[in-house]
Parts: structure tokens; C-alpha cells; sequence
């Protein structure tokens, strides 16, 4: 696709698909026409997308090291130079978690810098929609849908996570520690009076407490485009600031509503185990997680179980999340890994449509592994949750419906909602 009058206006790579597909919906949820492949797209796949404002690519940056990143984003940063996108976005969780030697922000930042006009990468703190907010340079966060908030480095969840432990709520800190350039800020107080929204520093960080914030940065960032290309890394906050209110959505493809649903739990989260166990039209078993990894003849039995309740109409949800992390040796690739071929194995012997993933690095081998090439909006089930539809070469697979959840999102009652149909 050659830089032209037609180029999408906007880019994003998401750093794993649960927050490439909440991305999606933001975009469609604001009348843009968006579509998320699932990789860099061959010109056969980019023509069946048709035109758009906006395209995505979603990958698993976040569970990679620097030299996995460059090599994944390089491609990346190519396409969308090619592309001529004037805001390319790169899409890392709404809590920045991500440390030197997995998922570092800062190497995709260097990485894709190289790919617009612009020098200075901005930088996005919060998302008022998902329960985060960023003042003074501080990122805040609530747990799921409950009301109260926390200083990142005192969250519950985030300050404990399993492989990237924020123990920095500062983001400029934060950066800096992965190895970014200076940061500067642009603090809410410049916001809300009117101040000007510039810094010399290699990277500015703007603070984001409500959607006025929100508003205010949309103009900046688009005032900016009109400059040249440049780089933006945050949550969906960026496509809220850029699309602005929400419009009727685009028209796309409906979902599968009929038949039995797939799921699959790989996520440490307390919150998604207290979404599992909440889950009531489903037969919920427990996978030992290191005997799936390690013993073919315990896949075996697993898969016999599944396949027999699925053809009998009868909604599974398989828990793969070990009780302790450290039981099995680099337990997020690995594991993750496993789960995604034990996926499409399930599919090649039960043809379900309806499929859940729950956790970034689960969806994204579930959904590199069952042969899709992108994914279409499907709907919105909860703040940070949306419904996908994924497009295949493989007739068996496209069309087929798919709920890629972060740990961290959604209602209790997610499944259930899923499984009834909900949209």
C-alpha cells in the first residue's frame, strides 16, 4: 500500500492481542472502519480487509526480549511507513507493565522511532475508561470493574505481577529504568488552563485523569500529525483521544451465537479466577500445568474428555493457569505455547465456533495457532473486553467467534454472558 489520500490516518500494533482487539473495539465504537491482522498482512489479505481509517497488527511483544522485539518490530515499523499512517500507535497495556529483559517499552520505542518523521514519541499515562489514571507523571489503577483505585506500585495485582512487577509508579521513572530516553510531562494542571503542550525531552508524557484530558490531547496529537508522522505509545486511551465520542459503530460481520463455547483460562489474574469460578454454564476442569506441558499421554486424556462434552453441545472451560508460577520452568512461554497447539488440535476434532481465551500470552498462541489471519469487531461485552471475529484461508475457522481477555478485564459474570449470546 503506497502512502497516498486513501492511507489509513492511523496504526497501531498491540503487544498482545487481548489489547490489540480492545483497540479494535475502541476504534469502531467511534465510527472508524478498522480491521486487526495478525501479523504483517500480504497484499492478498490487506485487499480482502478493504479500505480503512484505521489497521492494526496485533503480536506478543510484551512477552518478548529486546532482541525478539527488534525483530518482530522492525517489519512492523516498515509496514506501516509504507502505509503512510500519520499516528503510529504502539498499544502497551493500560499499567505499562513491562521490564528490561520482557516486553521493554522502551526497545519498541527505539525500534519504531525509526520508522516516522517525528523525533519525540509521545507518551499517553491513562485510560479514565478502563479505571487508570496518570497525575503528576503517577499511574493509578482499579481492579476489574471495582471502584477503588491504586497507586501502581501499590496494586495488588500489578506490584506482584509474575514476570513484569511494577514496583515504579512513575512513569518518566519507569521509562527511564527500561532504558527510554528523558522523559517530559505535561501535567494535567497544563490541561486543563490552557498551557502549552510541548517539552524538549526525546519523549513527552502527558497525564490523563478525565475525558477532557482525553479531548484536549486528541487535538494535540492531531495538530502534530499534520506535521509528519510520529509515534504514540499507550493504552486505547490514544484511539479515544484521537477518534473522540463515540458514533454509532461501523456495520461489520456478526457473530456465532449457537453452539458449544471453548474456553481456555491461562491468566494468573485473581480476577480471572474469580471469573472462572463464577462461571456456571460451563463443565470447569482443572489442567495440572506442568503434566500438560511435559506428558503427551496426559494431553491425550485431556483431549478425549473436551472433545466428548463439546459434541455433546456442552460449553468447556479449561483452566491451564498453574497455582504457583514456579512450578513449571518458564511457565508463561512454555505453557502458553502448549495451550495453543492443544487449541487447534481441539478444533481439528470438534469444529466449535465460539471460542475464549483468557490471559495476553494464551490468546495470542491460541489465536496464532488456529490459523487466523485477522480479526473483525464483533462487539463489546465488557470495558476492555471485546468480541472478535476471525478471518482464515481455512473455511473451517472463518467466521469463527472469539473473546480475547486480559487478566485484568472484565465482569465476573463474563463467561456466562459469552456463552448466552451477550454482545
Amino acid at each position: 500500500m503506497s502512502a497516498d489520500i486513501n492511507a489509513p490516518f492511523y496504526g497501531w500494533y498491540g503487544d498482545d492481542f487481548t489489547g490489540a482487539t480492545d483497540t479494535l473495539a475502541t476504534l469502531f465504537s467511534r465510527g472508524a472502519k478498522a480491521f486487526l491482522f495478525l501479523g504483517v498482512p500480504s497484499s492478498r489479505h490487506l485487499a480482502m480487509a478493504g479500505a480503512l481509517d484505521s489497521v492494526g497488527i496485533a503480536g506478543s511483544a510484551r512477552a518478548m526480549t529486546p532482541d525478539a522485539m527488534e525483530t518482530e518490530l522492525r517489519p512492523v515499523g516498515q509496514f506501516f511507513a509504507r502505509s503512510g499512517v500519520k499516528v503510529l500507535h504502539y498499544k502497551c497495556c493500560s499499567t505499562f507493565d513491562s521490564a528490561r529483559n520482557v516486553g521493554n517499552i522502551a526497545t519498541a520505542m527505539t525500534v519504531l522511532r525509526g520508522f516516522v518523521d517525528q523525533r519525540q514519541a509521545v507518551i499517553l499515562g491513562g485510560q479514565p475508561s478502563l479505571g487508570r489514571y496518570c497525575a503528576f507523571g503517577n499511574l493509578f489503577a482499579s481492579i476489574g470493574t471495582e471502584a477503588t483505585v491504586h497507586r501502581l506500585d501499590r496494586h495488588p495485582t500489578m506490584s506482584r505481577h509474575p514476570s513484569t512487577p511494577m514496583a515504579e509508579a512513575d512513569l518518566r521513572r519507569h521509562l527511564q529504568q527500561l532504558g527510554a530516553d528523558a522523559v517530559g510531562l505535561v501535567d494535567w494542571t497544563m490541561l486543563e488552563n490552557d498551557r502549552p503542550l510541548a517539552s524538549d525531552e526525546p519523549n513527552i508524557l502527558f497525564d490523563v485523569l478525565t475525558q477532557k484530558h482525553l479531548a484536549a490531547i486528541g487535538t494535540e496529537l492531531k495538530h502534530r500529525a499534520r506535521q509528519g508522522s510520529l509515534l504514540v505509545v499507550g493504552a486505547s486511551s490514544v484511539a479515544e483521544a484521537i477518534y473522540g465520542d463515540r458514533l454509532p459503530p461501523v456495520v461489520g460481520p456478526q457473530p456465532t451465537h449457537t453452539g458449544p463455547v471453548l474456553a481456555i483460562a491461562g491468566s494468573l489474574s485473581p480476577l480471572t479466577r474469580r471469573q472462572v469460578e463464577a462461571a456456571t454454564s460451563f463443565i470447569r476442569i482443572s489442567a495440572d500445568a506442568g503434566r500438560l506441558v511435559e506428558e503427551e499421554s496426559y494431553r491425550e486424556g485431556m483431549a478425549t474428555r473436551i472433545g466428548s462434552a463439546l459434541r455433546d453441545e456442552r460449553n468447556v472451560l479449561l483452566s491451564t493457569a498453574p497455582q504457583d508460577p514456579a512450578s513449571i520452568a518458564s511457565a508463561d512461554t512454555r505453557l502458553a505455547q502448549t495451550v495453543g497447539r492443544f487449541a487447534d488440535r481441539l478444533l481439528s476434532e470438534v469444529p466449535v465456533r465460539r471460542l475464549i481465551a483468557a490471559g495476553g500470552d494464551t490468546s495470542s498462541h491460541m489465536a496464532k495457532n488456529i490459523n487466523l489471519w485477522g480479526l473483525a469487531y464483533g462487539g463489546q461485552l465488557s470495558p476492555g473486553v471485546a468480541l472478535s471475529i476471525g478471518r482464515s484461508d481455512d473455511p473451517q475457522r472463518d467466521g469463527i467467534s472469539l473473546m480475547l481477555k486480559g487478566g485484568q478485564m472484565g465482569s465476573i459474570d463474563l463467561f456466562d454472558r459469552f456463552a448466552a449470546g451477550a454482545t
